[in-house]
């Protein structure tokens, strides 16, 4: 949803039932019957390519380690911002945020 807008309803019962849930294995199981195998491909491919993105990979790194596509790529690069820092933010803080490898010398 964009800035600004006011969110439906069933958005907000979304971000309620997801801010519910307590564990990984509750998340798994929710995200399983709520989203179908490509959906949460194509979520956590976003989140990878965000990451990669963050950490100054270059596309082509991103598309060897991912297989996004540059429009893909390019779409998450306009979308990055606060939503994106407060996840990793806290990822980090949680020592749960792995950098990627760089494709090209193995190095982090």
């Amino acid at each position: 949803m964009k800035r600004g807008r006011s969110k439906p309803t069933a958005v907000d019962e979304l971000y309620d039932a997801i801010l519910c849930l307590e564990t990984k294995e509750e998340c798994s199981a929710f995200f399983d019957d709520l989203c179908t195998v490509l959906e949460l491909q194509t979520l956590s491919q976003r989140l990878q390519v965000a990451k990669m993105l963050r950490e100054h990979h270059v596309y082509s790194d991103i598309v060897a380690a991912t297989s996004a596509s540059t429009a893909t790529i390019s779409r998450v690069n306009r979308s990055l911002g606060n939503g994106y820092d407060i996840v990793f933010d806290r990822l980090k803080e949680r020592n749960q945020y792995h950098p990627v490898k760089d494709a090209n010398s193995g190095e982090e």
